[in-house]
């Protein structure tokens, strides 16, 4: 079919630390969070391809100009017995959005989980992104309304960690 865009999705090498800090970037202006990005290239670097890799990341590509992102790592479920997948960001560039990039992104996560033998694939969404929000309705995500997020960081977290100390 003419003028149809070509897909691809690949795992992120070190070389694309550059590209996977951009790309966080991109993402943290679409939820007004540009001001809480605080990593680095050496930070990602250090966590993504170092000797204990945190997480890791595709690329996805369209035509092959770099157009997304996911970045995902494992979680455990007690209840399960398993190990769960963790979707942490997921990005496409808005020039990009429309051309199923998204969703192929998430099917490969979804491959990457099944053949981990994960019990689960989970990530939470901004409650104001209602385009979101019906992208993964459509994939036949449901929304877990019960829970919410708890967070401990910066002088909260080294409050509780100096706190009681045996």
């Amino acid at each position: 079919m003419a003028g149809a865009r070509v897909l691809s999705i690949r795992p992120a090498g070190a070389d694309d630390v550059p590209l996977i800090r951009q790309l966080i970037a991109e993402l943290a202006e679409y939820e007004k969070l540009a001001h809480a990005v605080v990593a680095t290239e050496a930070d990602l670097r250090a966590q993504l391809f170092g000797a204990h890799p945190a997480a890791e990341v595709l690329i996805g590509e369209v035509d092959g100009t770099p157009a997304g992102f996911a970045l995902f790592f494992h979680t455990f479920s007690t209840f399960l017995g398993k190990r769960g997948l963790y979707l942490e960001d997921l990005f496409v560039r808005p020039a990009f959005r429309g051309a199923g990039l998204g969703r192929h992104l998430m099917a490969a996560l979804a491959r990457i989980a099944l053949q981990r033998d994960c019990g689960r694939f989970e990530w939470s969404v901004l409650d104001w992104n209602r385009p979101a929000i019906d992208f993964y309705r459509r994939l036949g995500a449901t929304g877990m309304d019960a829970w919410t997020v708890q967070r401990l960081e910066g002088a909260a977290l080294r409050a509780l960690a100096a706190r009681d100390e045996l």
